[in-house]
């Protein structure tokens, strides 16, 4: 059993990732209910909490059937992120995240995210701050490095452990790849590998399918691993990771009516958690995930992605079933 600090996370858990603008709570329910073990919040800015910005405050919100969930929090100001970390904590999740691994020019050129992985001595000492600052067990998700050339991932991870620490979870690229190219795993089974590590070791990046999922778990030997793109419109990834490692078969995958079932869950829910427009223009990016695969679904595509009524966003999905027969997408 893996456990952070004493939260039981699961004998191999899976994470979802954090997603800005997809890992809200209506993402997260579909995720839950398909075998997600532990999941984060989109992250939030330091600043947005202390100033109570309502976008901020509003990703906050979780849910007890969500647990155990962590919020995960960024910024590039010590006293911020302390007091961050704190509101946060009265939202009472049972992990507190900081966010050291965002690529995003905006985030990681102002010194937050990726961009503190160029101040480690900063890095160390904001942890620590954060430790010291709430009762809750915090974690960390970082990057490689920078770049290439300064690629330090161990020695980030002993400075993180001896901050505080309970868990690490690694994205096995740097933040100039951004999302681009390989995630080089090797890095992450060192440090799993290192002797002076005690905390769980968690990898990211390019678990695409219960094969590559299960190759890289003993491959590597990390403790879990974290599932962040492949998730997007296909929530059913992780109970197919499960059962492939638990039986080595593929699970069959979901039947168009199980995705037009899941897809409108995912609309209703949004919907009810921001509003009609907001959950309808959100909704937006997730339909070409759902049902990707499906030959000549761009016309209906166009129908879900441009309509203002939900009616006819509903109306549209129950027909696909009927439009596409029995064709299962290939994932």
């Amino acid at each position: 059993m893996v456990k952070i600090s004493d939260i039981e996370a699961g004998d191999f858990p899976l994470l979802l990732a954090p997603m800005e603008d997809v890992s809200d709570p209506p993402f997260r329910a579909v995720c839950k209910q398909n075998g997600a073990d532990l999941m984060y919040t989109e992250f939030i800015s330091s600043e947005g909490l202390i100033r109570k910005a309502g976008k901020s405050v509003q990703k906050l919100d979780i849910y007890d059937y969500e647990r155990p969930i962590g919020i995960q929090i960024f910024g590039d100001k010590i006293e911020s992120m302390r007091e961050a970390a704190a509101i946060a904590e009265e939202a009472n999740p049972e992990i507190i995240d900081i966010n050291y691994g965002c690529p995003v020019k905006k985030v990681a050129c102002k010194g937050a995210g990726a961009g503190i992985l160029l101040d480690l001595p900063k890095m160390q000492k904001m942890t620590a701050e954060i430790v010291k600052r709430v009762n809750k067990p915090v974690t960390v998700k970082t990057r490689l490095g920078w770049d290439e050339k300064t690629i330090k991932i161990q020695e980030v991870a002993h400075r993180l452990q001896d901050a505080g620490i309970k868990a690490l979870t690694i994205h096995g690229r740097t933040r100039k790849q951004m999302y681009k190219g390989e995630a080089d795993w090797s890095y992450i089974a060192e440090v799993k590998n290192d002797s002076g590590i005690h905390i769980p070791i968690f990898g990211n990046g390019d678990i695409d399918s219960p094969q590559k999922a299960s190759e890289y778990k003993y491959r590597y030997g990390v403790d879990g691993i974290m599932i962040g793109r492949a998730a997007i419109g296909y929530p059913w990834i992780f109970n197919e990771i499960k059962h492939f490692m638990e039986t080595g078969q593929e699970l069959a995958q979901p039947s168009l009516e199980e995705r037009v079932k899941v897809a409108v869950r995912h609309l209703d829910f949004s919907m009810k958690w921001k509003s009609e427009r907001q959950g309808l223009c959100e909704m937006r990016r997730h339909y070409t995930n759902y049902f990707r695969g499906l030959p000549n679904f761009k016309p209906v595509r166009t129908t879900l992605v441009g309509s203002e009524s939900y009616m006819e966003v509903k109306e549209t999905l129950l027909r696909i079933p009927d439009q596409f027969g029995e064709f299962v997408p290939a994932y």
